[in-house]
């Protein structure tokens, strides 16, 4: 395994790089009347930013045919740091696309010990065009996060200490499964 932090530093880079060249180009476009409506812009719980009868609507409903509180409430956050601007929550999506990417590179090399592989196999998920209706479409903010939740709930079960560790590993597939029903 490779212990080299500048060569780690470099792969992270240029794997957040590759994200933001095959996504950046989604902060050019707006909100979509398929879903964003109901996720985002038009739904009142959501556009008022955040609130306790809010943060309780988003543990208790199914609005949309879904229950996922925890991307109910980073739409919330949205809204409190950038208003309706839809770049700043394409922008989320594609940060939170390009994190996930290095925490898949991550959990790959401590899980196989192959340093390069691991870049490969992290680069074409990354840049892959099945993640782009994920990555590019506000209201699929629970697959990334789902992802994200996911990724911890595996770096967690992997990680080599014991004590807590399963305890970790429950509570980030906890916050998965409130991600993405």
């Amino acid at each position: 395994m490779n212990k080299d932090p500048l060569k780690t530093a470099g792969a992270v880079v240029l794997l957040v790089a590759l994200c933001w060249a095959a996504f950046g180009g989604a902060l050019q476009c707006g909100f979509v009347y398929f879903d964003d409506d109901q996720y985002v812009f038009e739904n009142a719980a959501i556009a008022g930013g955040w609130s306790w009868s809010a943060v309780r609507w988003a543990f208790t409903t199914g609005h949309a045919a879904n229950w996922h509180p925890l991307t109910w409430l980073s739409h919330m956050t949205d809204i409190e740091l950038f208003g309706m601007d839809p770049r700043a929550h394409h922008a989320v999506n594609v940060w939170i696309h390009a994190l996930n990417a290095v925490l898949l590179f991550g959990v790959l090399r401590k899980l196989t010990g192959r340093f390069g592989l691991a870049w490969w196999v992290a680069a074409l998920w990354c840049v892959h065009p099945l993640r782009a209706e994920s990555v590019v479409w506000v209201s699929e903010r629970k697959d990334v996060l789902a992802m994200l939740f996911g990724l911890l709930a595996v770096g967690a079960y992997a990680s080599p200490c014991p004590r807590g560790k399963m305890g970790w590993v429950a509570l980030f597939f906890a916050l998965s499964l409130m991600s993405k029903p």
